[in-house]
């Protein structure tokens, strides 16, 4: 076998493998698409909450929605229900990237916040809600640390929560809902 017999051989195997080895690293070699990037959701804008984050504006038609629902446990202290309608919670570890409708929700008690959440569950502890009135906030965040918002108003919702001392007395909490 001569030498120029075996380059054109050669130099076909070699775009073979690199044709194939590229259909191999977008997954489509095996019937499945890898997500590409995103156009990015909603419009950025200047406006920003009491943290310093940026408003996140999306068409009332697309916007996600949540319902904040706080009742008493036996126990003392009091179970948060996030009820969301077009909103989905990422996982933890989520690129930090707006996606539509997804995300997390921050629990704010009185404006402090409480915590941050990947789920539509948490149990506020008795000592964070004393005796009186209090306003229990979940407002709904993209992975990149932006407020989703309509018109300029954060997507949150609000449940005053009256604490009479008795920590398994009922209670009668309101719930608002912005947008």
């Amino acid at each position: 076998m001569s030498w120029t017999r075996g380059v054109p051989g050669a130099l076909a195997l070699c775009v073979l493998l690199s044709a194939a080895a590229a259909g191999c690293g977008t997954g489509e070699a095996h019937g499945r698409r890898e997500p590409g990037p995103s156009a990015p959701a909603g419009t950025l804008l200047g406006d920003t909450d009491e943290s310093g984050r940026h408003y996140r504006e999306v068409a009332r038609k697309q916007a996600p929605e949540v319902d904040t629902v706080v009742t008493p446990d036996a126990a003392g202290g009091w179970d948060v229900r996030l009820d969301v309608h077009g909103f989905r919670f990422s996982r933890a570890g989520a690129a930090p990237r707006a996606v539509a409708g997804q995300g997390l929700a921050y629990l704010f008690v009185d404006g402090g916040l409480v915590t941050r959440l990947r789920g539509p569950a948490y149990h506020l502890p008795a000592g964070l809600v004393p005796h009186g009135t209090h306003h229990v906030t979940a407002r709904l965040y993209a992975d990149d640390g932006t407020v989703w918002a309509v018109r300029g108003r954060p997507v949150e919702s609000t449940a005053d929560v009256t604490a009479s001392g008795a920590e398994t007395a009922p209670a009668a909490p309101t719930a608002s809902r912005t947008p």
